[in-house]
């Protein structure tokens, strides 16, 4: 049992390391191609590379399935197509925030959604407790450090993802919704096709795409599309079968930090006292939501 714990905690890990170094994929592809055109193809990949997963799901044996009431194909297509949406919208203003700002920046500001989720989780009437509410506080104050100005003016790119954090705790709260009553794995590969038409529908209106754009950003598209969508949503699914929900909240909010840890190794970026201050702050408050309740418990 320990064994496998730790195997699942390094699974994780690893999972946070891939996601925190996609910012940097995500900031160097745009060199070449548009925000848009970038997500189309990445969620295209990503979608496509899930489709062997879903083929060994189901040729496991009939009792190691998870039991889940029939889905048609409509419902399905309806699901996945709203997640999609919420999803392209978050992941668009990710993209086009990365133009404007740090790859470490986007990872912590991106992060926020684990204390918004409980916020917006309200006015569904799902019940949070006080550490949603110091969470929130400390990651206010951390984004306050990160990226508010002397002249109490916010970076547009900032202002970006954040407000994109709030599609990304929406698009949470819409898959908790809709993952118990579908298979996980099919709803994911249908929302990630929609995303990929919507921002390929976008990039050919409003941007210029052509094949040498897209081949000098491959690698970058490849490593969002195949590690961050494809390898990274895999290693999840895998590790979170055996970590214990502390273990994936801590590990998977490392996210973050691999971010800005990436940005500073490949990108040059740097931090200064006041936005490392920023950052920790808002990974305490991300922590401190996140765990509140099974720290309470244990008490």
């Amino acid at each position: 049992m320990i064994a496998r714990t730790a195997r699942a905690d390094i699974l994780l890990l690893l999972t946070a390391t891939i996601w925190g170094f996609a910012f940097v994929a995500q900031r160097v592809g745009m060199a070449y191609v548009g925000p848009f055109t970038f997500n189309g193809v990445r969620f295209a990949l990503g979608s496509l590379s899930l489709v062997p997963l879903l083929f060994v799901l189901d040729r496991r044996p009939s009792e190691a399935k998870r039991i889940l009431p029939p889905t048609s194909g409509q419902t399905l297509l309806f699901g996945g197509s709203l997640a999609g949406l919420f999803l392209f919208a978050g992941a668009s203003l990710q993209q086009v925030g990365l133009v404007y700002t740090t790859a470490g920046n986007a990872g912590f500001i991106t992060g926020l959604y684990v204390v918004i989720v409980p916020i917006m989780g309200l006015v569904l009437r799902q019940r949070t407790h006080a550490g949603t509410w110091l969470g929130a506080f400390l990651a206010a104050a951390g984004l306050y450090f990160l990226s508010i100005t002397a002249d109490l003016t916010i970076a547009w790119g900032d202002l970006l993802e954040l407000i994109g954090a709030f599609f990304w705790a929406a698009h949470v709260l819409i898959i908790g919704r809709l993952s118990p009553r579908m298979d996980a794995l099919k709803l994911a590969i249908t929302q990630f096709a929609a995303c990929s038409l919507l921002s390929l529908i976008t990039a050919a209106a409003i941007e210029t795409v052509t094949w040498e754009g897209l081949r000098q950003a491959a690698i970058p598209i490849l490593y969002g599309g195949l590690g961050s969508v494809g390898v990274a949503y895999t290693l999840q699914v895998v590790a979170q079968k055996d970590a214990p929900p502390a273990h994936a909240a801590i590990f998977l909010s490392m996210e973050a930090v691999f971010a800005a840890f990436g940005g500073w190794l490949l990108l040059g970026e740097e931090l200064t006292s006041r936005g490392l201050l920023g950052c920790g702050l808002m990974l305490a408050g991300m922590l401190l939501s996140q765990l509140w309740g099974g720290l309470r418990r244990r008490s």
